[in-house]
């Protein structure tokens, strides 16, 4: 080949489909360069606020007396969808929110813990599900996501399991959060950091969850804004609260002390007199009086005892002060586009996953995993007691009652996890001021019916931005929700969502054109008692109309039927089916040899180790030295487990029953021992024994204990230190983490069979499950 002549010969490879020109040298070529994806120069940036758990009145732009001066800010200069629905549970709405797909279509019918092995309860994202982060993202977008995730099956959350649900995966260039349903607001049993585990002992003093999930989604912008001053981002903040269990910082709770001493009867009217004040419901509405159902049942505020009304009453202080913190959060990133000057033409989307929960039951509790794990036994303790100045602390976990719940949902029925309007209706706040100026007149509000899997399409719809057709080489699903951009717009706008199905755990629902078909989950799940509402002059779903109109009924029964098959959502879940498990899942029970200094057990690993059985746990020394101190093994946190611990030469068992902690001293430990046994054996009454032996002599014991089940424990097992949160406050407020001074070789775990009847474990399992979500 002569210089003159440029093109390559037949047998030149890797020039395919350049662009440019290729010579013998750079003199005789033209280079070229693949094109990147460019925005407008005017594309918004995007930043859309998920709460958990957050019912419908809980904000000041939907009633509520808490302080939340930014949310109040962002609504009065946006607008607010007053009749915006999601559904019933976390995993379902987080998949619709991110994809535009419906829950069950997306392979999210349950909570991202269990695995039934059905189409419509796959529980990981499919390789066919465009998510809202890899459209924009590919649309030259930076994408950030921030917070609870949940979109994962436990059983993958650990090393060398899949991580293709997991955020980065999913279009996020980066992620810091927890990818499990709920965590501990002092001390979270396990945070990532993009792909991989953040290994830390023990948390800073004065930490809390809320304020380092901020920190770090503001150092994202910033970190953006220092390397790329015109690239737009979108930023997934989805906040661990306000799901429990409740932990709020001292001084957010002070601001509330003995507000809502006057209970949740005249809360409810005064959170309803300002929503009809504010024009979010037309006149004639009527709030629903309190749930009388059994087991949705809140009494009257009055007919309680003091001692009742003062507990309660701190509760609800906790709850508002987690309400103000998540303000105060939105309120950061705010300044910090406002310091960058790019608030106006920034997209802020605030809501929730679903309604206020009943979960803290009645009562409420002081020990939140307790309150999953009753199985018929008279003297299990569902709310340990504890003096009530440590409700909302970092030793405590809490919920409220059930009537502070119905509250949060005012003025409306039911709870998170029903189709009924406490469930699937939550606040929703849009402000964009560069690109949506309500009117006076209208004050932003908007009635019109919307649907979580409109989010996707109508924030695209609003960036201006093509959705995709193919993922990963096959054809992605199409969106089905729909653009509300127009009703974002004009309050007069007809809404293009005129039908829905939902569908959750038997509960269910269709919404058609005003008319919604409702049923709480019947005992025989596909035999649902149906009810009738005409929403439109009933939003509160007071007046059953089904005598009144059966040809409706049938209907809208017919048309969620054939919803449910286009939607995958057969088989439904019945009894038993939530706690399925893939028969793969049993590798995660066999004997462990744990080496010191490796990170702490990842939560599901650590629990199949111990959940519902017999085990042994072997503690192998090179020798104990008169001296060596500290913590030879430790599995869980304030909230329930257990802890083997050398001390001033002692040996040491402590045992934390969901907040009630109990230990023994064994006496002391021989110089030269090298080897300390755990023997754990199931007792009746959902109890375990533990036997300690050192070089195989028996040195003390401990009987009866509550086995830990459900969530419990929910720190994983570190080695020779109690690693993030302490199972013994006492130890803890003396020693800290207390790693191990002398030479630990290993500790290793046996599980033995399982001893609880299947009937428990699965009522078990299912409820932490529809808890955790």
């Amino acid at each position: 080949m002569t210089g003159a002549d440029t093109t390559p010969p037949p047998h030149a490879r890797g020039y395919e489909g350049f662009g440019g020109r290729i010579g013998r040298t750079t003199a005789d070529s033209i280079p070229s360069w693949p094109s990147t994806a460019s925005p407008a120069s005017d594309a918004p940036n995007i930043v859309v606020v998920l709460i958990d758990d957050m019912g419908y009145s809980d904000i000041g732009p939907f009633g509520s007396e808490i302080e939340t001066p930014t949310l109040d800010r962002l609504a009065a200069q946006g607008v607010r969808l007053t009749n915006y629905h999601t559904t019933p549970l976390c995993s379902p709405s987080r998949a619709a929110l991110l994809t535009g797909v419906n829950p069950h279509r997306a392979g999210y019918g349950f909570v991202a813990n269990a695995d039934p092995g059905y189409p419509g309860l796959r529980l990981e994202l499919g390789d066919d599900i465009l998510t809202l982060p890899e459209i924009l993202r590919e649309s030259g977008y930076a994408t950030y996501a921030v917070g609870k995730w949940h979109l994962v099956r436990d059983a993958n959350l650990a090393p060398g399991r899949s991580r293709d649900s997991w955020p980065t995966q999913r279009g996020f260039d980066r992620y810091y959060g927890s990818l499990e349903g709920l965590n501990s607001f002092y001390y979270p049993n396990q945070l990532i950091s993009d792909n991989s585990v953040v290994d830390v002992d023990e948390y800073p003093e004065n930490y809390y969850l809320t304020d380092d999930l901020t920190d770090k989604a503001v150092s994202y912008i910033k970190d953006l804004r220092a390397h790329d001053a015109e690239k737009p981002f979108f930023l997934y903040f989805a906040h661990v609260a306000m799901h429990g269990p409740l932990q709020a910082k001292p001084e957010d709770q002070a601001k509330y002390r003995g507000r809502y001493n006057e209970g949740w009867d005249r809360i409810r009217e005064s959170r309803f007199a300002a929503q009809l004040a504010a024009g979010l419901f037309p006149e004639g509405t009527r709030q629903a009086p309190r749930n009388s159902e059994p087991g949705f049942d809140v009494p009257e505020w009055d007919s309680l005892t003091s001692e009742q009304q003062s507990r309660f009453a701190r509760y609800m202080e906790v709850y508002a002060g987690m309400v103000d913190s998540v303000d105060q959060s939105v309120g950061r990133i705010v300044e910090t586009l406002e310091e960058l000057g790019e608030l106006d033409n920034t997209i802020i989307v605030f809501t929730s996953d679903n309604g206020g929960t009943a979960e803290g039951g009645s009562d409420g509790t002081r020990s939140y995993f307790a309150q999953f794990a009753h199985v018929q036994d008279p003297e299990w303790v569902g709310d340990v007691p504890h003096d009530e100045s440590l409700i909302g602390g970092p030793q405590l976990g809490v919920h409220y009652p059930r009537g502070w719940g119905q509250t949060s949902n005012t003025p409306f029925r039911f709870y998170k996890g029903q189709s009924f309007a406490g469930g699937v209706r939550v606040p929703f706040v849009l402000s964009w001021p560069a690109g949506i100026k309500p009117a006076a007149a209208d004050n932003g509000i908007r009635d019109q019916f919307a649907y979580v899997t409109d989010l996707t399409p109508t924030l695209l719809d609003l960036a201006g931005i093509d959705v995709p057709t193919v993922r990963h080489g096959l054809p992605a699903k199409e969106f089905d929700g729909v653009s509300a951009a127009h009703v974002l717009h004009s309050p007069v706008a007809p809404s293009s969502h005129t039908e829905q199905y939902t569908e959750m755990t038997g509960n269910r629902g269709y919404y058609k054109d005003g008319w919604k078909l409702l049923a709480l989950a019947p005992d025989n799940i596909d035999e649902p008692d149906w009810q009738l509402f005409d929403v439109t002059a009933d939003p509160t779903e007071l007046n059953n109309l089904a005598a009144q109109y059966p040809d409706k009924v049938r209907e809208l029964a017919d048309a969620w039927d054939n919803s449910a098959w286009a939607n995958t959502v057969f088989p439904l879940l019945g009894n038993g089916v939530g706690a399925v498990r893939r028969p793969e899942e049993q590798a995660l029970s066999r004997p462990v040899r744990i080496l010191a200094g490796t990170p702490t057990l990842e939560r599901y690993r650590s629990t199949r180790l111990i959940a519902f059985r017999d085990f042994d746990i072997t503690v192998e020394l090179s020798g104990y030295q008169g001296g060596d101190s500290g913590v030879l093994v430790a599995h869980g946190d304030p909230q329930g487990g257990y802890i083997l611990y050398v001390e001033d030469g002692h040996l040491h068992l402590g045992y934390n029953a969901f907040g009630d902690y109990r230990s023994i001293d064994t006496g002391p430990l021989a110089v030269g021992s090298t080897r300390i046994d755990v023997a754990v054996r199931v007792a009746p009454r959902l109890r375990w024994n533990l036997d300690v032996s050192v070089d195989g002599v028996p040195a003390g014991h401990l009987r009866d204990q509550v086995q830990l089940v459900g969530m419990a424990p929910w720190t994983g097992i570190s080695v020779g230190v109690d690693a993030r949160g302490p199972v013994s406050w006492d130890l803890h407020s003396r020693r800290g983490s207390f790693r191990y001074s002398g030479a630990l070789r290993a500790v290793t775990y046996t599980p033995g069979t399982v001893q609880v009847p299947a009937r428990h474990i699965e009522s078990i399992e299912r409820a932490a499950e529809y808890a955790a979500d």
